[in-house]
């Protein structure tokens, strides 16, 4: 059977016989498989039985010789190495290998390292090689933390825990699987707020460049959402986004940001503020037209009145932004819909044709809300309600008129605007809903800002830029003394100095 060629049945082998050549013994072990599989019949399970086989047998392979690979890159010999290097401004003194079960993406090898002990009593020693390696907390390769963390936006961690042991035979705790994507988190996150706004510029220089007769747009948006959190009890999370429209009103992308429960929603509207500021900094074009699309929540009506109302160029102190803010018009909508269900009773068909007609009005019209308050309250005289009703109807109407300033969606659309939060409520389904609000669920405010941080990352479409210049702007240890003029004479396969592996 092509069962006894798996992961397992070669390692067994392995640990019995003296080391082999990975590449020889994969050579070896697939011609038996493809000696078996043409010797017996041809069926669909004996095709599965083959490509899991041969799975394993490369996985095993390029497990071996990774290991071998990383192993050679120092010396056994302590008197070929580096004695001493500095890293951040400490130094460390070689001391003696030590050996760690590194996860890969081909499965765990044992990686042996010196360790360096810092030259300040009681601080903690280092691993040069680790360090140069990128693998870092919870023991694992840059690419397979990549892995983790890109899975663990969508899966829980027993889903992932799961597919792990499954596809790599790795298996790890939810503490180590924490470790890890805490670890990747805070590498990841410094390079994210650049890469966001350069993403805004880059649409932003592109909606210049687009044919139309609008001025290009910069729209911000913000809303919240309640999340179960330990030890119980929902609060409220928020995401902010900041998209930009091209002079057809066509939407060209959008960047997400993303808080957990917190009084007063500040961490995030000094992300967003920074993330406005920044791009407008930056960019040398005409300044866009800018627009705030939210509810009349307590967080978004400060903010705006706090910060956008008073937000000034970063290129020119003297001028002052304008930021037109709009009322979602879906959420107006809702309160329209009240209006209706007051004046002609829930799920009437005179109650339907009239909101339909009322919501046109709304939109197309000029002073379309002054419109539906009148014809609202022209109906109101010709018709009898109960307290309830009465109550619910005065409510809805004095909210149009208190807030019909941010109504304008007619002049809106002439020119240019969006005039619905749909990116914005689209963004607490495809942060928050789809994540974190599934059965069972309750979050701690630590891990899920961990897992808010890296699924906000994603959505904005910098997961890979940011991931290659965290790589590119990791500190490296500095060797300070320790190279051999042996070394110099050696292959650099097998000459095992680390300073001289690294010199490149």
């Amino acid at each position: 059977m092509l069962a006894k060629f798996t992961r397992s049945g070669v390692a067994e082998a392995r640990e019995i016989a003296e080391p082999v050549d990975p590449v020889a013994e994969f050579a070896k072990h697939l011609e038996e498989c493809w000696r078996q599989f043409h010797n017996e019949p041809v069926t669909p399970a004996r095709l599965l039985a083959l490509e899991n086989a041969l799975a394993q047998l490369s996985n095993d392979m390029l497990r071996q010789m990774l290991e071998r690979e990383l192993n050679q890159l120092e010396s056994d010999d302590k008197k070929k190495m580096p004695a001493k290097v500095r890293y951040r401004k400490e130094t460390y003194r070689i001391n003696k290998k030590t050996k760690l079960a590194v996860a890969t993406r081909f499965g765990t090898i044992t990686l042996r390292s010196f360790y360096y002990l810092n030259e300040q009593d009681g601080e903690p020693g280092l691993h040069p090689l680790r360090v140069r390696l990128g693998i870092g907390a919870g023991s694992a390769t840059p690419a397979f933390a990549e892995r983790v963390a890109r899975l663990s936006i969508d899966h829980t961690q027993a889903e992932v825990r799961a597919w792990l042991l499954r596809e790599h035979g790795v298996k790890w705790s939810n503490d180590r699987l924490r470790a890890t994507l805490r670890g990747f988190r805070e590498s990841l996150m410094p390079q994210v707020p650049g890469l966001q706004k350069a993403r805004l510029l880059a649409w932003l220089k592109q909606a210049q460049d687009s044919q139309g007769r609008h001025r290009p747009v910069l729209a911000a948006g913000r809303d919240g959402i309640m999340v179960p959190m330990l030890p119980r009890g929902y609060h409220e999370a928020s995401t902010a986004t900041v998209s930009v429209y091209d002079r057809r009103r066509r939407r060209l992308g959008t960047v997400y940001l993303g808080q957990m429960p917190e009084e007063k929603q500040t961490t995030l509207s000094a992300a967003l503020t920074d993330l406005l500021k920044g791009t407008l900094r930056d960019w040398q074009g005409p300044v866009p037209r800018l627009v705030y699309v939210t509810d009349k929540g307590s967080a978004p009506n400060d903010y705006y009145h706090r910060v956008l109302k008073k937000m000034k160029h970063p290129r020119a102190e003297k001028l002052r932004l304008e930021w037109e803010w709009v009322l979602d018009f879906y959420h107006v909508c809702c309160y329209i819909g009240k209006l209706a269900d007051a004046l002609f009773g829930a799920e009437t068909k005179a109650g339907a044709t009239w909101f339909k007609k009322m919501r046109h009005w709304l939109r197309d019209r000029r002073q379309g809300v002054s419109q539906v308050l009148r014809s609202a309250m022209q109906l109101l005289d010709r018709r009898r309600m109960s307290k309830p009703k009465q109550t619910a109807f005065w409510t809805a109407y004095r909210y149009l008129r208190r807030h019909r300033r941010w109504m304008d969606y007619e002049g809106h659309r002439r020119r240019g605007l969006p005039i619905g939060s749909g990116v914005t409520e689209a963004a607490c389904k495809t942060v928050f809903t789809q994540r974190f609000k599934r059965s069972g669920m309750r979050w701690a405010q630590e891990t899920g800002q961990m897992i808010l941080d890296l699924r906000v990352t994603y959505l904005s479409g910098v997961w890979d830029d940011a991931f290659a210049a965290d790589l590119a702007s990791r500190e490296l240890p500095e060797f300070l003394e320790g190279e051999l003029r042996a070394e110099k004479k050696a292959s650099p396969r097998h000459s095992g100095g680390l300073a001289t592996r690294f010199a490149a």
